[in-house]
């Protein structure tokens, strides 16, 4: 079964998880000569990176046109290998294959009949526990933690919340009022677990990170994520020398070769991928391989679309460093709408997919209803 077309569509839509801020992400859709279609997606955020990617992807198009459907590793390595001037080290470049990789995967996982997780080895968990990924809403504490709370409520085994972004939190400014939050977080959660992602808004220094965690981990963080930005190894080894919680980050880098220097660094515990950034589900195995290798944990940054959902789940399902997955707790139309059967988590766990390909059914209605 060979391919007939390839064609990159850039959507806008409000994020109610982020405060309805609008968000932005280029998909991808490869139909074959049969008329089967595949769904990709980078995670491009902004509209100039979507439009970026789409000429990338336009670009890339003839190196897929009238390819085997089952040639997605070639494939993936042509398109790279296209990139040799303008994104040898990634960029809008890893966005474009990545959306190309993922529709390829979702193809030839129809074409043959198997689910991806199964063309990437099977199943190496049963379930994964499904924690809620979210941004707090209010500005008093007591409203931030009933919010939480009720998030939990539905069988939500943990909770990652954001520090440093949109609304009237003002959490990751004030030393105070940040541990108060973790405190009274901790009262309601039980022995469930809590992280903290430090957004680009938060400039801590070491000492103000050293301090910060040092007065939270008596609560029980599990990982604090990105105190110190996307790179510091300097700083992060001094945080890691004088705390006890794990260190997550990595979420910024594109590809395999990226991934490789922040591990070797030997300062983070995990790291997080986002298959919409990092070059896809060809890009995403292979990171994880290289984590596990490691003895490091990974864990999905799949805070978009269904289908990064789709291929982030695809990918922890089939890996041994990827031990829980984040889902967002606020209904959103890229979530719920643009798929027939939304992903949702089953008593607090996730469920290995078992539909051919990704799994997922896309309305292109929902599609052209979001086009930018």
């Amino acid at each position: 079964m060979r391919i007939r077309s390839v064609e990159a569509i850039p959507v806008s839509y409000p994020e109610p998880n982020d405060f309805n801020a609008l968000r932005h992400l280029c998909l991808c859709k490869i139909v074959a000569e049969d008329g089967q279609v595949g769904w990709g997606e980078s995670i491009t955020q902004f509209p100039e990176a979507s439009l970026a990617t789409k000429a990338i992807i336009e670009g890339m198009a003839p190196n897929v046109v009238g390819k085997s459907v089952l040639h997605t590793e070639a494939i993936w390595r042509q398109n790279k290998d296209q990139a040799w001037w303008y994104g040898y080290r990634g960029g809008i470049t890893s966005y474009a294959v990545a959306a190309i990789d993922i529709a390829l995967w979702d193809l030839k996982g129809k074409v043959l009949g198997r689910s991806v997780t199964d063309l990437l080895g099977g199943p190496v968990h049963e379930r994964l526990p499904a924690i809620a990924s979210c941004h707090a809403h209010y500005e008093s504490i007591p409203q931030m933690v009933d919010e939480a709370n009720e998030w939990l409520s539905t069988g939500l085994q943990g909770l990652k919340t954001g520090f440093g972004k949109r609304g009237n939190a003002n959490l990751g400014f004030e030393h105070d009022r940040d541990v108060a939050y973790v405190k009274a977080l901790r009262e309601i959660m039980g022995s469930k677990p809590l992280m903290i992602d430090c957004g680009i808004k938060v400039k801590w220094d070491v000492s103000t990170a050293v301090r910060r965690v040092q007065a939270m981990e008596e609560y029980g963080l599990a990982w604090i994520e990105e105190p110190l930005g996307a790179w510091d190894p300097e700083g992060y080894a001094n945080l890691r020398s004088k705390t006890t919680t794990l260190i997550a980050y990595g979420e910024r880098e594109w590809n395999c070769e990226g991934y490789e220097q922040v591990l070797a660094t030997g300062t983070v515990d995990v790291i997080g991928v986002d298959p919409g950034r990092a070059e896809g589900i060809t890009g995403f195995k292979k990171i994880c391989d290289r984590i596990e290798a490691y003895r490091r944990q990974a864990n999905a940054h799949a805070w978009s679309s269904a289908i990064a959902t789709a291929a982030s789940l695809a990918v922890s399902f089939s890996s041994p460093a990827c031990r829980l997955f984040e889902l967002k707790p606020l209904r959103n139309p890229m979530q719920h709408d643009l798929v027939s059967r939304p992903f949702d988590h089953v008593n607090g766990w996730m469920l290995p997919p078992t539909e051919p390909g990704l799994g997922i059914d896309v309305s292109e209605a929902v599609v052209d209803r979001y086009r930018s």
